[in-house]
């Protein structure tokens, strides 16, 4: 597909998308791709399908069933000191950075034994370790990952920052002011935006004059591609070449993949009601969804067998069976000093650059003053 085609008016009159080419690609990486993917699909299928019969999840979910290929992608590119933010609908980068699931699951139950303790939720978890980061304030990530680029940058790292978002986040003036450090600056940071046509119930092409991200961001000096982005091995070779060229200095770059969620903006509901979509475009998505795309070239090579499938689906549910029993089983978490977490009076590493703290003379109760003759 020549990427120029790669418009919401026109993307969904292409059928069945036949570019899909697996040639020059070792089949532990495809077979890898898949399961991958499966294995995301599988674990937002079951919280879906667990997220109102008990009520027992203690936060609104963001579920990116239809957007698999992207997490799979980088999930085999992305390092282990790299550093990952994201939106709010976050559980595929989440996978994508090998964080721990059943962390994952816990934190969505409320539990102690989450990422973060059961207070953060699905839209703002995060993962220290794994050095991965997520926020609900729309563009905010972006701008911190930023400034985790500029840092790397400063050390001297040949890790690189990522910040993955939707088009909604380029209606935010701070979007923009990213993109123009980021050029300005040459950050060693890969902007991966999954164009999914909607921003809550709102039409890019009702909120922007165009669809044309990657048109508009080379302005600021950033490099960028688009591609279809439900063909995962496009997007592996794709994030692999521009992740190749952020490591070794040419600065930050933009990949834009069109793609689409199947299920509603927030919550497993079908939000249709809203009738912001029509049939015609849902069904063009789902029969080109990325797993059954790779599942169906690799089978046609005789790289698949159903044996190998079967086994997947096995080791992934049980997987699944033990992140719900490690959720469940853990227990809530005491009550919360919330001024300790959102404030701290110590400055351990202000004390050691600027050296023992001082007492300014400075009086911030003083009456106002006011100069003449104003």
């Amino acid at each position: 597909m020549n990427p120029m085609e790669l418009r919401h008016r026109t993307i969904t009159k292409m059928g069945r998308y036949r570019d899909l080419d697996i040639q020059g690609i070792d089949s532990t990486v495809l077979l890898t791709l898949l399961r991958q993917m499966l294995r995301l699909r599988r674990t937002e299928e079951a919280l879906i399908k667990e997220y109102h019969p008990s009520e027992e999840m203690r936060c609104p979910i963001h579920f990116c069933v239809g957007q698999e290929a992207i997490p799979a992608a980088l999930s085999l590119l992305v390092g282990s000191e790299d550093y990952l933010f994201s939106h709010h609908r976050s559980h595929g980068y989440y996978f994508a950075k090998s964080a721990p699931l059943r962390e994952l699951f816990a934190e969505i139950y409320g539990k102690i034994s989450g990422a973060n303790q059961g207070q953060a939720g699905s839209q703002d978890i995060s993962h220290q370790d794994s050095h991965f980061y997520s926020g609900a304030i729309l563009s905010g990530a972006i701008s911190i990952a930023c400034g985790a680029a500029f840092g790397l940058q400063l050390a001297g790292s040949s890790n690189i920052s990522i910040a993955g978002f939707g088009e909604g986040a380029t209606d935010e003036g701070a979007f923009w002011e990213a993109m123009n450090y980021a050029g300005m600056r040459k950050l060693p940071i890969l902007f991966v935006c999954e164009n999914n046509r909607y921003a809550t119930y709102s039409d890019q092409l009702k909120r922007q004059a165009a669809d044309n991200i990657c048109e508009r961001v080379t302005t600021f000096g950033i490099r960028a591609t688009k591609i279809f982005g439900n063909d995962t091995v496009l997007a592996y070779r794709t994030l692999a070449e521009e992740m190749q060229a952020v490591r070794s200095g040419m600065g930050p770059s933009l990949v834009e993949a069109y793609t689409y969620r199947w299920n509603s903006h927030v919550g497993p509901e079908d939000d249709g009601a809203n009738c912001y979509r029509n049939t015609e475009e849902i069904q063009f998505w789902k029969e080109n969804c990325p797993i059954a795309l790779l599942e169906e070239k690799l089978r046609s090579a005789n790289r698949l067998s159903s044996a190998t499938l079967e086994a997947w689906e096995q080791e992934i549910q049980n997987e699944i069976d033990e992140n719900f029993r490690f959720a469940k089983s853990s227990p809530f978490p005491g009550k919360a000093d919330w001024h300790s977490m959102n404030w701290n009076d110590a400055s351990p590493e202000a004390d050691r650059l600027l050296g023992t703290s001082f007492e300014s003379d400075f009086d911030q109760y003083q009456p106002e003053s006011q100069l003449a003759p104003y």
